[in-house]
């Protein structure tokens, strides 16, 4: 699948937002240390990877009922949905000035009931042509995710035949719909019960990477 940037500048992917806060002390905290542990961008982006996916419980997993989406909360509170700890990565690497980008699934039951969409984090390294997706979601019992700029290592691959879709987007801010329904939520479990189940083109036609 080709990913396409939503916004034709690459700038837009290593800003700082709202939820994307990579200029936050939390957030250059965490980025100064595992930099220092890791020079190097390839090592730094693959360690920031292991440090979201298994430091920070993913909360359907743990059973935490708070919802977080700024990245400094999650990395403060360590608690998140899919789409938390896909912010939080994505701020770690561009608190480094590496691009990263919020793309999405639409994944179902195996049935193809219950749709939802699922977040994922894009990542274009120096010297590499082409955006890599990770999944930091985190692991559980029959999952295990790695940081891969070749073969996709995701909790889920599509099964189209199920009305399931990789969306092939890379938004620099998260979805609107995904932002509206994390701040919207109470806590957890009403989160749960409102969850996208498909997003909706947004903004400018895209344009693919030159």
């Amino acid at each position: 699948m080709e990913l396409i940037q939503q916004d034709p500048g690459i700038n837009a992917y290593v800003a700082a937002s709202e939820a994307v806060d990579h200029e936050h002390p939390v957030v250059r905290e965490v980025a100064d240390r595992l930099s220092a542990a890791h020079p190097g961008a390839h090592a730094y982006a693959e360690a920031a990877f292991a440090y979201v996916r298994d430091a920070i419980p993913h909360s359907m997993d743990s059973g935490d009922l708070r919802v977080t989406w700024r990245a400094s909360d999650v990395l403060e509170q360590r608690t998140g949905i899919c789409y938390a700890k896909t912010v939080a990565y994505a701020a770690l690497l561009r608190a480094r000035g590496i691009p990263a980008a919020l793309c999405y699934q639409r994944l179902t039951d195996d049935d193809g009931s219950h749709p939802v969409v699922h977040g994922l984090t894009a990542v274009l390294l120096p010297g590499e042509r082409a955006w890599a997706r990770q999944d930091p979601r985190g692991n559980a019992p029959g999952v295990d995710t790695r940081f891969s700029l070749g073969p996709e290592s995701l909790v889920r691959t599509v099964r189209p035949e199920l009305g399931e879709v990789d969306y092939p987007q890379l938004h620099a801010e998260p979805h609107p719909a995904v932002l509206a329904a994390l701040r919207a939520a109470r806590d957890r479990p009403h989160l749960d019960r409102t969850l996208p189940a498909g997003l909706e083109p947004i903004g400018p036609e895209p344009v693919t990477l030159p």
